[in-house]
């Protein structure tokens, strides 16, 4: 089979195994399922990447494009594997990433049923729900016997949050897409005789066999469970596609924090005369100026944002989308528990537009200084930017268009919000603040996530560090603290990706020196579509020696 044939089989693949992917939304032949988390599929589906995975690496492709595909499609079988061996469905109960129950709250309301298919597709996905929740509780089951044991305190909120569903205390998010008549109907009848008893029986599990087996707040991390610490590990390659090791990670991470801290004290007291960063923050967070008057002050501010980002990108990128980063508020069901904005990129089959979602829930209690470098990372120049130019490039197999690589994205996003700061994007110094406040909570992303699930760390621990080294708030402390429990490594890739795209284009100015172009540099990275960041460095190396020896 040719490589081009094996990078579309690992696409069904992936949609197989994760029929909810945001970057597969309207792929065409899975979007009736909510996939298959039965022990059994799961080694059928690793089975498969193991062999898409051998018979790639037979090839020896001579085309560089060629190369760069095999090179996708290798890692992406590893990281496929990665995630099936890592069995992280038995212990996570509320993080979206993994969580099935959290994934049907909040990935399946966004599919939009703009036909008869659709809406047919969409309504066999409902019916689905109670053999998810059934296979979901199996391998729980699994897992306890294992000695897999989710956190207790995750359990609670899981169950919490089916409480919340079943009192009607907040909106039915499976409510959401449009339907015709006879479909409402028909989502009516399987709400209200078969999801709302499903869940109510995964609920009694939770609470009977699950909690009660539960890990306690001093032992959150993978490195508590069986296997643990080599699971962590993988994790850790999957997602900065790099070998730095848990401790070198950790390491990195300090040494950042110190570099930022004093950026961010400096600015501080430019802006508010105090030197110290908790005391900075308690004067910004006191400040009635800087807080928001409402919700749709805020959705109009990443409008503001995303506009100027627009209106400049001609001058540092040739590849410009055609299609504008939509906002909208974060849904009225899930704002409570959701994090304070996030991007959804466009559906394959148009029927849904790249959107920043805002969140807009306690409008008046957010910070406003971190609006700006918010919609810079998830919109333009950031995930919405690159992502719909990766969706558009002709010639290029699906995968190499689509492919979730943690470390190249994240870290583009993150290299994206002190682009426009050196492109002079921020209208104030307390947006360049909120900039330096979002750095800090990356680089101790790096740290906290390594002491959690490598070098077992308390939960306590963890929150002591992020209270006394970022600029966050109290509630977003223990939020960021609990979603990194339940997503081991996610949260390594924004700083490692960025530290990457620095390092990369900081070598090709030097190498090039007036030869060097921006705009061309921003071209190269954005033009292969996600790749893993051994990949990325070899292509600006050719480019480098190729513009060099142009210029000689």
């Amino acid at each position: 089979m040719t490589l081009v044939g094996l990078a579309d089989e690992l696409v069904d693949l992936i949609a197989e195994v994760d029929p909810l992917n945001v970057f597969l939304d309207g792929h065409p032949g899975f979007d009736d399922s909510l996939g298959d988390l039965s022990e059994a599929a799961e080694a059928r589906q690793a089975d498969r990447a193991r062999a898409i995975e051998a018979h790639a690496r037979e090839l020896a492709p001579a085309e560089r494009e060629e190369r760069i595909t095999q090179a996708v499609v290798l890692q992406q079988c590893e990281a496929l594997q990665t995630r099936l061996q890592a069995r992280l469905v038995e212990h996570t109960l509320a993080d979206f990433e993994v969580s099935p129950l959290a994934r049907l709250f909040r990935a399946l309301p966004r599919v939009s049923p703009a036909d008869d298919e659709r809406e047919r597709n969409f309504l066999a996905r409902l019916a689905a729900v109670p053999q998810l929740l059934a296979q979901s509780g199996d391998r729980h089951r699994a897992g306890i016997e294992a000695g897999r044991l989710a956190v207790r305190r995750r359990v609670e909120a899981a169950i919490a949050g089916i409480d919340d569903y079943l009192a009607e205390r907040v909106p039915d998010p499976l409510l959401r897409p449009r339907l015709s008549p006879a479909g409402d109907s028909r989502r009516a009848e399987l709400i209200a005789d078969r999801i709302r008893p499903a869940l109510a029986t995964y609920r009694a599990l939770l609470a009977e066999e699950v909690a009660p087996a539960g890990r306690p707040d001093e032992r959150p991390g993978l490195c508590w469970l069986p296997d643990g610490e080599a699971t962590y590990e993988a994790l850790a390659r999957m997602h900065t596609t790099t070998r730095r090791t848990p401790a070198e990670l950790h390491a990195v991470g300090r040494e950042l924090i110190a570099e930022i801290r004093q950026e961010y004290t400096a600015l501080g007291m430019e802006l508010v005369g105090l030197r110290g960063m908790r005391e900075v923050l308690v004067k910004l967070q006191s400040d009635p100026a800087l807080r928001w008057r409402d919700g749709e002050q805020i959705l109009a501010a990443a409008r503001d944002a995303l506009a100027r980002a627009e209106e400049v990108a001609p001058r540092w990128f040739g590849r410009i989308p055609t299609a504008r980063c939509a906002v909208a508020a974060v849904p009225e069901a899930e704002a409570p528990s959701a994090s304070a904005a996030y991007y959804v990129p466009a559906a394959l089959d148009g029927s849904r537009p790249g959107t920043y979602y805002a969140n807009t829930y306690k409008a008046t209690e957010r910070d406003r200084s971190l609006a700006e470098t918010t919609a810079f990372h998830e919109g333009v120049p950031g995930h919405h930017f690159q992502i719909s130019l990766a969706q558009t490039l002709d010639g290029l197999p699906q995968l190499r268009r689509v492919a979730w690589i943690n470390a190249y994205l994240e870290g583009w996003a993150l290299y994206s919000e002190r682009l426009a700061d050196e492109i002079g994007l921020f209208s104030s110094p307390v947006g360049r603040l909120g900039m330096l406040s979002n750095e800090l909570m990356r680089a101790a992303r790096l740290v906290v996530d390594t002491g959690l699930h490598a070098f077992g760390w308390t939960r306590e621990q963890s929150i002591d560090y992020l209270r006394t080294n970022t600029a966050m708030s109290e509630v977003e402390v223990v939020e960021e603290t609990d979603r990194y429990i339940e997503m081991p490594g996610q949260a390594l890739a924004y700083m490692t990706g960025r530290i990457e795209f620095e390092r990369l284009r900081k070598e090709a100015e030097t190498a090039l020196g007036s030869a060097f172009d921006v705009r061309a540099f921003h071209d190269l990275v954005l033009g292969s579509g996600p790749v893993p960041l051994d990949v990325l460095s070899g292509i600006v190396a050719d480019w480098t020696t190729r513009v060099g020896s142009q210029g000689a």
